[in-house]
């Protein structure tokens, strides 16, 4: 534990190390499926000054932050900042972060992709999935421009 006046540059949270030298909102930004807004609202449920240094806090508080983070539903968090309402498998709203985020988010595009829906089409042939134009965007592959004829 950092005594008076110091700090820890690196602190463990949820599995990522983050930077013990910004405030305690941006910090848990770090963290793969915490924004700003979550962060905030995370300290500001455990008694945590978000404006405080990650760095200067106690081991005790990074417990709370860690085990907040781990189960966000006992917290008094709302549910409509999780990131996976209504949950396709098991029907409840949670929060996934890191790894977990990842893979859950590959297992549905795949589950898109098996059921032949028009989005995961989309994701197979590498096309955008929310209606855009693709006349002038999207656009890769050798061929950029107009090709000219060869003149015999």
């Amino acid at each position: 534990m950092p005594q008076e006046g110091e700090i820890k540059y690196i602190v463990r949270i949820a599995g990522t190390d983050l930077d013990g030298t910004k405030k305690v909102e941006l910090a848990l930004t770090g963290v793969k499926g915490i924004g700003r807004r979550l962060a905030r609202a995370i300290s500001l449920d455990l008694g945590i000054d978000p404006s405080k240094k990650l760095g200067e806090l106690s081991e005790e508080e990074i417990e709370k932050i860690e085990n907040a983070i781990g189960d966000l539903r006992r917290t008094t968090v709302p549910k409509w900042m999780f990131n996976r309402k209504k949950d396709y498998e098991e029907g409840v709203d949670k929060h996934l972060i890191g790894s977990d985020l990842v893979m859950q988010i590959r297992e549905d595009v795949n589950r898109l992709k098996r059921i032949r829906s028009y989005r995961g089409i989309r994701h197979e042939l590498g096309l955008p999935l929310r209606g855009q134009r693709t006349r002038a965007n999207f656009r890769r592959g050798p061929v950029i421009g107009v090709r000219r004829r060869k003149k015999k």
